[in-house]
This record gives C-alpha cells, sequence and structure tokens, in this order.
C-alpha cells in the first residue's frame, strides 16, 4: 500500500540569492543559510516546474510537492480540486534593498506565454520593518498609460506610484495586473499563485559594477498593468471566528491569521480544503489523526508546514503568543 498523504507534511526549503537580498533568514527566521549577505527568498513550499518542495517527515519523505500532486490529488487537494500542480507558492523575502518595480499577468496572459504559465495574483504580510521601510502599491489616482510611459523613459518611474510606510502585520493584496515594489528594510511573508512570471517596469536607474542595468521589460509590463486599479492600500482585516482575523478573500487563495494566547487551543482544516500554516511567532504543535495513528508536529517561527485535505481536522496548541497564516482555497 503506497503511503498515504493524511498527514502534516514538512519540506526543505529552497534558497534564492540575489543582490537585494541580506541574512534575516537566518538570523530572525532561523533558516540553515549558508555565508554570504544576499540570501533574498525561501521559497518554502513550491510545485513550479524543476523548483520542487520535498517531504521531509513521514512516511512520504522525500517526495517532491509535484508527485503527490500527480499521485493523490484529492487526498492532498481536495475533492474536485483539478490542478496539474499545486497552485500555490509560499515565500519569505529579506529585503535588504528596494526591489524592482514590477507587475505581473493575469491567467489569460500568463496563458499566452512561452512557455505558458499561470497568472501571479499575490499578498503580502510585513514581519519586520526598518525606519521609512516603504511599499509601492497601485498607481496614484488618475495616472494613465501615457503618463506613465514617459515618467518611466524620463527614470522617474516613482512620481506615479502610489506609497506609503509599512508597517509590522500589514497585509498587502496584490492582484495580477497591479505595478509594485517593495521598499528597503522589510522582512515579508508572501502567499502568490505558483507563477515565477515577472514583468520589471523599472530598476531605480541602477547598474552592475559593469555599469549595466538589468534587463527591464517595459512594453510588457505597460501592456499588463490594470490602469483601473488606482492606489492599493493595506487590507483591513475582518473577524471570521475566535482569533481568527480573514486579511485575503479572492479566487485564487483565502488568507487568514490566527493569534493565539499562551496554551491556547484551536481547530484547523476538516473543511475540504488543504491548509499551507506559517508560524510567524511563537510556537505550535499541531496533532493529526492518520491511518498510521496520531501524529505530532511542532511549529516555531518562520516554519511552515502543508496540512493536506485528507489529514481533516487538525488540533493545535500554542506556546507563548502564537500567530500563524493560514492559507487555502476558497469553496
Amino acid at each position: 500500500m503506497n503511503p498515504q498523504c493524511d498527514y502534516l507534511l514538512r519540506f526543505q526549503p529552497l534558497f534564492r540569492r540575489y543582490l537585494w537580498g541580506g541574512r534575516r533568514l537566518g538570523t530572525m527566521l532561523g533558516k540553515a543559510i549558508g555565508p554570504g549577505e544576499d540570501y533574498a527568498e525561501s521559497w518554502e513550499i513550491v510545485d513550479h516546474g524543476d523548483d520542487q518542495s520535498v517531504v521531509l517527515n513521514g512516511s512520504l519523505a522525500g517526495k517532491t510537492l509535484g508527485e503527490l500532486v500527480r499521485e493523490q490529488p484529492a487526498a492532498l487537494l481536495g475533492e474536485g480540486v483539478k490542478a496539474a500542480s499545486f497552485p500555490l507558492l509560499f515565500k519569505f523575502l529579506d529585503c535588504n534593498r528596494t526591489l524592482s518595480v514590477q507587475v505581473h499577468p493575469n491567467d489569460e496572459q500568463g496563458a499566452k506565454l512561452e512557455p505558458p504559465d499561470l497568472g501571479k495574483t499575490e499578498a503580502w504580510v510585513v514581519l519586520a520593518t526598518e525606519p521609512g521601510s516603504k511599499i509601492y502599491a497601485g498607481l496614484k489616482p488618475g495616472v494613465t498609460p501615457e503618463q506613465l510611459a514617459t515618467a518611466v523613459a524620463a527614470g522617474h518611474c516613482e512620481t506615479c506610484l502610489h506609497e506609503f510606510e509599512a508597517q509590522v502585520g500589514d497585509c498587502v493584496f496584490i492582484p495580477a495586473g497591479t505595478v509594485h515594489a517593495l521598499g528597503a528594510g522589510l522582512v515579508i511573508a508572501e502567499i502568490q499563485q505558483a507563477s515565477d512570471t515577472t514583468f520589471r517596469l523599472h530598476d531605480w536607474n541602477r547598474v552592475d559594477a559593469a555599469g549595466n542595468p538589468r534587463q527591464l521589460h517595459v512594453d510588457e509590463s505597460l501592456a499588463t498593468i490594470d490602469y483601473t486599479r488606482g492606489p492599493v492600500a493595506s487590507q483591513r482585516p475582518q473577524s471570521v471566528g475566535p482569533s481568527v482575523e480573514r486579511l485575503v478573500d479572492c479566487d485564487k487563495f483565502l488568507l487568514d491569521r490566527l493569534t493565539l494566547a499562551d496554551d491556547a487551543t484551536a481547530v484547523i482544516g476538516g473543511d475540504g480544503s488543504f491548509h499551507l500554516l506559517a508560524v510567524l511567532e511563537g510556537e505550535l504543535n499541531v496533532a493529526t489523526k492518520s491511518i498510521a495513528g496520531t501524529t505530532n508536529e511542532t511549529l516555531s517561527a518562520g516554519e511552515t508546514a502543508l496540512l493536506p485535505a485528507a489529514a481533516g481536522r487538525a488540533q493545535v496548541a500554542s506556546r507563548g503568543k502564537t500567530v500563524v497564516l493560514d492559507v487555502s482555497l476558497p469553496s
């Protein structure tokens, strides 16, 4: 009998090193990074081409997330979910420098790319800031395609962007087509569609050591931006249950935040969907009952795991004040 996908799954992170990264994936989130000052992203749960999360625990250890989707789709994703791959990607980002100004295509636009890809709707939760750390999200009111193109050509793209100073706990929802950038000093938790398609509109006129600018995708960006959206502000959390706030409710994912007092208990799952869990503060014990028996896993701050749909209701208990992101699919 094949091992069953019915218990909490933990995965090996995949690190991305870019010039804008730093060391906080290790110092703040406890990741086992190596030497160097450019650790930018920790891809925690991903199934996108060759980028594959590998199970670390239990009877499915060594399996990739893509293999689980192909072999046990209903058990992992939920009955009725049709997906050739795991639909979401969760990552942490250490923004030691301001990122480029970007825009992502929607599903229809992504399907026309070569090779085709999903669109990329995403949401950020701010974990840390420095004084003056900014988020750029959406265009200022009334900005037209012509005005934006002129500003980009002149090297002054930021004059068209809506910006605000980020605060720890902010959640910012970035639907596909929204122009955006993360500012220096931020540490971010990000949930997104499982896409790696980015159009770079502007890179703050930076050049490398040889005096060369990074590749831009100005025409593609200008054609992809949704000019009707305007400024994007932080989400207003909505209470949906004891200790639970809904941060984002969209057609791609639901994003909730649980804030549990010391020694508090709660139930997660049992609703027919998988649940992607990320502990931002404190410590969470997760107990599940599978065919093999009851299992307990403890997640510390900076750790993530995936509760398959077939795992049913999980009993969770906190140690110290604990903050957890809970991502699932809309029904």
